[in-house]
This record gives structure tokens, sequence and C-alpha cells, in this order.
């Protein structure tokens, strides 16, 4: 990456980072581009540059973060020795859940975006040049080295996300109907219902 490449970066990561701290403290109806651009330390024009409102960067925000999450939870799952896609799909919930356990601030912005929408625009997406992991890809070839062979693999994970992403939050920020530790033997048996339905036999 050359400097100049790398100066847009930092910029363009200034500017999320700058947002995510406003919109988590108060609010996005309550942030004005102006807000971000003085703190991020950026000219209005390089903000347009990058996005096209709040609301596009508050888009782009959840992708980055989302994407952050996954990359994460994929680092971890190399250094284990889980063969199994099943056990894989598990770990990656897990680890993903326990991140936002402990970042509730990030929990309540993607709560409603941490959905099937937004994980496909951030497997998908081909904007976030700054993301070095290739989820899509992960993920195909997870299905295309398992043990067995699925159907409707798309379909699968959205069911897994939908799950994972609605429960997790009502566990996390609700405790209803329980806190998160409980709630995960549940979530297990129910991901492996989802992948069991979805083996060719």
């Amino acid at each position: 990456m050359g400097k100049l490449d790398n100066n847009k970066k930092k910029k363009r990561e200034s500017l999320l980072n700058t947002s995510f701290e406003f919109f988590t403290t108060k609010g996005i109806e309550k942030t004005s581009i102006s807000d971000i651009v003085e703190k991020a330390g950026v000219a209005k024009g390089t903000f347009y540059l990058y996005f096209k409102d709040k609301y596009d960067i508050k888009d782009r925000l959840i992708a980055h973060k989302s994407s952050q999450l996954f990359a994460s939870a994929y680092a971890d799952l190399q250094k284990t020795d889980i063969n199994d896609s099943e056990g894989k799909i598990i770990f990656v919930a897990d680890h993903i859940l326990d991140n936002l356990r402990h970042n509730k601030p990030l929990l309540m912005l993607i709560h409603k975006d941490l959905s099937w929408g937004i994980f496909k625009k951030t497997l998908t997406s081909t904007s976030q040049k700054d993301e070095e992991i290739d989820f899509i890809e992960i993920y195909n070839k997870l299905i295309e080295k398992s043990e067995v062979k699925f159907k409707d693999p798309e379909i699968m994970l959205f069911l897994i996300v939908e799950l994972v992403g609605s429960a997790g939050y009502s566990a996390i920020i609700q405790e209803d109907p329980c806190g998160l530790d409980e709630l995960k033997p549940h979530l297990h048996r129910c991901i492996h219902s989802i992948i069991e339905n979805h083996i060719e036999k």
C-alpha cells in the first residue's frame, strides 16, 4: 500500500472511529457531520469523498464493525484444532457473542442490523478494501471441505445468523429469558439442529 492509499485509509478509519464514538454517546440523530469531521480532524469535503451522509457512514460503520467481529473470530478459530463444520460455526458464534457482551455500545449500535442483511452486505461488499478477510470465500471453502454435503447452505447460514443475532441481543442486554452463559447450550443445540436439517442424506 502506497503512502497516498495509507493516508486515505487513515482518514476513513478516523471518520469511522469518530462516528462510532458520537453515535454510541450522543445518538445518530443528535450527531452532525460537522461534529464528526471536527473531532476526526478532516475537512468536510473529505467526509463526502467516502460517505454520502451520516446515514451512509452509519451503514458502513455497522458493516465495518461487523466485519471486525468476524475477522477476530476467524483469526482465533485458526489457532484451534477444531475440524468439523459445526464446531467451527459454534466457535465463531460464541466468539462474536462474547465480544459483544464486553462491548455493549457496539451491540446497541448494530443489534437491529446484526442480521442476514448486514451479514450478507459484509460478506459480499467490494467497497470494504481495508478488510483483509473475504467471508463469503471462507464460508464457501468451509462448506466445500466439510465432511458432509449441505443443501441450501446460504439458507442454513441465514437461519444461524438470525438466531444468534436476536437471541444473543436479548440474553446480553435484557438477560431475558436468561443470561448469555445459560443461553449458550440452548443456542448450540439449535445450531446443531439447523445444520442437521441441511445435511443431504
